[in-house]
């Protein structure tokens, strides 16, 4: 519980602290969901991340911090990432865009640019999926030196 709490905490001080450039995120949508021959909903789809959480260490302001968060489908439905945004405009997420099937996997790259945000840096990207937790975060976090 209260390790939920931290990430909920986490991502409200992330949302209230982000350095102000809204709309910085990639959509697409789509209705994955499988059925049998009823309409009857048949198996769910869940996002499995080999990490959720990536310190980049230290870096001077001005460099770009690229990390690959790789996951995988451990459910029985394909899952399909619906949106995947950040909580700030200095960080760019780009991630697989077709169905990933039961058992395979899929990536979402995250780009930071340290241009402008000197100090201890967390960012948050929120994922959106069909998958059965269909919001998921994955954070970039590390600190970023003076010129």
């Amino acid at each position: 519980m209260n390790t939920l709490k931290t990430v909920f905490f986490g991502f409200l001080l992330a949302t209230f602290s982000a350095c102000g450039n809204a709309g910085n995120s990639e959509t697409t949508t789509a209705d994955s969901t499988a059925h049998d021959s009823t309409g009857a909903t048949v198996g769910t789809g869940e996002i499995a991340f080999a990490e959720s959480a990536f310190d980049f260490g230290q870096v001077k302001e001005g460099e770009v911090v690229e990390h690959v968060y790789a996951f995988t489908n451990t459910g029985t439905s394909p899952v399909i990432l619906s949106r995947v945004s950040a909580s700030c405009g200095c960080t760019t997420p780009s991630y697989t865009q077709t169905p990933i099937l039961p058992g395979k996997a899929g990536e979402i790259k995250v780009s930071f640019d340290s241009n402008g945000q000197v100090g201890k840096q967390q960012k948050i990207v929120t994922v959106v999926s069909n998958a059965e937790n269909s919001v998921t975060t994955i954070q970039l976090r590390g600190e970023v030196l003076a010129k």
